[in-house]
């Protein structure tokens, strides 16, 4: 079932993977949620304790995790294709402590052709400031080239149809 929240509405999530950023099975991962509109993707998270790097700072490496992840799922919705992270730039601009509330977000910038997309991801902190961004170069297939490319399977693209088709 779909929920919406500040005009957004969630995105289905699949428990039967164990996906590190969005599997609700993956225990030590970061177990995201999103939400979408037509323009963006968003997700909530607090990054739990065991994902630090030093002095409970989030280790860079997840803070990069999430914005791909977001970036990935906007790519998913907003261009109804399947993604696959080809590139990816980030910056670092505030610390970002473990325990805290965050926002990320992710928005398409631009489509080169039918097969790639340039994506922007962000986290901000609670109090809406933006603590990381990043660009990304995403490859893009419809379901029948993903298919036929191997990229997923014929389980996988009943679960990429349902997202194709929200609103």
């Amino acid at each position: 079932m779909r929920q919406k929240t500040e005009a957004y509405i969630q995105l289905p999530n699949r428990s039967d993977h164990n996906c590190f950023g969005c599997s609700s099975a993956n225990a030590a991962g970061l177990q995201m949620t999103f939400y979408a509109n037509e323009a963006a993707v968003y997700s909530k998270i607090t990054v739990p304790d065991h994902l630090c790097g030093w002095n409970n700072l989030v280790h860079g490496g997840v803070l990069t995790t999430i914005m791909d992840e977001i970036m990935s799922w906007s790519a998913i919705y907003l261009l109804k294709r399947v993604a696959m992270t080809k590139s990816i730039s980030v910056d670092f601009l505030k610390p970002v402590q473990v325990g805290n509330p965050l926002k990320a977000e992710g928005t398409v910038l631009d489509k080169n052709g039918k097969h790639e997309a340039i994506m922007r991801g962000r986290i901000y902190n609670k109090e809406e400031i933006c603590c990381a961004k990043a660009t990304a170069t995403f490859a893009v297939f419809s379901p029948a080239v993903a298919k036929r490319m191997n990229i997923t399977d014929g389980k996988q693209l009943e679960w990429f149809e349902k997202i194709f088709e929200l609103k």
